[in-house]
C-alpha cells in the first residue's frame, strides 16, 4: 500500500471476489471482479438486486453495472455468475458507464442473453458504435499519425500502432441496436432504491457514475480510483481537446456527497475516503503540470519529450499509448490557460514552450 492509499480505507481488506463469484458489499450490491489481459489485470463489475414492472406485472431479477471486454475467459466467468449468484432470478437491465472495451465489451452479449435492455449516455453509446465498426483513438493509420504529430518517433511503435486498427472491435465487436439514454440527474430506480446520474468529462465522452443516497454507495466507474490515477488523453479524434480540465471539474462533483461514501471503482477495492481521494488527484495532477511547464521552460517540447517527466517507470506499447495521450493532455490544459505555446517544427512535430511564469493553476 502506497502512502496515499493509506489515507484510504479499505473496509474489506485484502479480500476480494473469487473469480465467477461475488461479494455482498450492502444488501442488494454484489461484487465481481473479471480478469483482464493488460498491465491493469481486472476490471470491477456490479449486480444490483432489482425489481422491473413488465406488462405481466412486477419481475424480480437484477441489474448489471459494466461488462468487461469481448473474450471466452469473460463469458465463462459470466457463466458462472450466472450459475451460482443469481438465486435462480434474471437479468433484466445492464447499465453502462462508458464506452471503454472494459466497460461495454459484452454488453451485446448480455443484453442478447437475457433480452435486457442497454442503460448508457447517449454520447458513449454513439462513440462505442462507431469505435466497434473502425477503431479511432487506439489505433490504425489516424492515432499513428496523430502520436507521430506529437514526437513519438520509435518507428516499430508507430507501426505497431498502425497495425492495430482493430483493436476496438476486437474487444467490442457489435453493441445492441437500441439503448435507453442516461442524462446527468437523471435517478434510477433499483431494488427499491434511487441511484442518481453523475455524468463526468475527460476521461471518457460522458462517463455516468451512479451514487445511491439509501445506500451511501458511490459506483464511481473509472472518475474515481484508489490506487491509481484516471487516465485522462487526448485522442486524433478531438485533437485540439482540453480534457484534463473537464476531468478535473467533473470529480469536483463528488465533494458535494456524504464524507462516508463507499466507493466502489471499476478498478481496485471499494474504499472509503472519497473526499480526500478527490484531493489527491488534484495534487497529482498539480505537481505533473508543475513538472510539464517547468520542462517545457527549459526547451520547446513534444509530448514524447514529456513521457520520461510524468512516466518514470518503462512503459509497454499499451502503456505508451495512454501515456502519449494524458502527455497531450497536460500540455493542452497548460496550453488553454496560456502558459504554454504551441508551434510545429520543420518535422511537423508540434512542439510546446512556457510563455509564463510557473504558479497558475488549473
Amino acid at each position: 500500500m502506497n502512502a496515499l492509499e493509506q489515507q484510504l480505507h479499505y473496509p474489506l481488506g485484502d479480500t476480494l471476489p473469487a473469480p465467477g463469484a461475488t461479494l455482498e458489499l450492502v444488501p442488494g450490491v454484489r461484487w465481481i471482479r473479471m480478469a483482464l489481459p493488460f498491465a491493469l489485470d481486472h476490471i470491477n463489475l456490479w449486480l444490483l438486486r432489482d425489481e422491473m414492472d413488465t406488462a405481466a406485472g412486477p419481475v424480480q431479477g437484477w441489474t448489471v453495472v459494466d461488462c468487461c471486454i469481448s473474450r471466452d475467459e469473460s463469458r465463462a466467468q459470466w457463466e458462472q455468475v450466472f450459475a451460482n449468484e443469481l438465486q435462480g432470478l434474471p437479468i433484466l437491465r445492464v447499465i453502462v458507464t462508458h464506452m471503454h472495451p472494459d466497460h461495454i465489451g459484452l454488453a451485446y452479449w448480455l443484453c442478447a442473453r437475457w433480452n435486457a435492455p442497454l442503460w448508457i449516455s447517449a454520447t458513449d453509446y454513439n462513440a462505442a458504435r462507431i469505435g466497434s465498426q473502425s477503431t479511432t483513438g487506439f489505433g490504425g493509420d489516424s492515432a499513428a499519425n496523430f502520436f507521430a504529430a506529437h514526437g513519438l518517433a520509435d518507428p516499430e511503435a508507430i507501426e505497431k500502432i498502425r497495425a492495430r486498427a482493430s483493436y476496438y472491435p476486437g474487444m467490442v465487436p457489435e453493441v445492441p441496436r437500441s439503448y435507453h439514454r442516461l442524462l446527468d440527474g437523471d435517478v434510477v430506480r433499483i431494488g427499491g432504491h434511487d441511484w442518481h446520474c453523475i455524468a463526468g468529462y475527460g476521461h471518457a465522452p460522458e462517463h455516468i457514475a451512479l451514487y445511491c443516497e439509501g445506500h451511501k454507495v458511490l459506483i464511481s466507474g473509472d472518475m474515481l480510483l484508489p490506487r491509481i490515477s484516471t487516465n485522462v488523453s487526448v485522442y486524433d479524434v478531438e485533437p485540439d481537446s482540453n480534457p484534463l480540465k473537464l476531468f478535473l471539474q467533473s470529480i469536483n462533483r463528488f465533494l458535494a456527497l456524504p464524507a462516508d461514501t463507499l466507493t466502489l471503482p471499476s478498478h481496485g477495492k471499494p474504499f472509503h475516503g472519497m473526499l480526500r481521494r478527490v484531493e489527491q488527484l488534484h495534487e497529482h495532477h498539480r505537481d505533473r503540470l508543475a513538472e510539464v511547464l517547468a520542462a517545457c521552460t527549459e526547451s520547446a517540447c513534444s509530448a514524447a519529450d514529456i513521457l520520461p517527466v510524468m512516466f518514470k517507470r518503462p512503459l509497454d506499447l499499451h502503456q505508451t499509448t495512454f501515456a502519449m495521450g494524458e502527455a497531450i493532455a497536460h500540455l493542452h490544459a497548460l496550453w488553454f490557460e496560456g502558459q504554454l505555446q504551441r508551434e510545429q517544427d520543420a518535422s511537423g512535430v508540434y512542439r510546446f514552450s512556457a510563455l509564463v511564469v510557473p504558479g497558475s493553476a488549473i
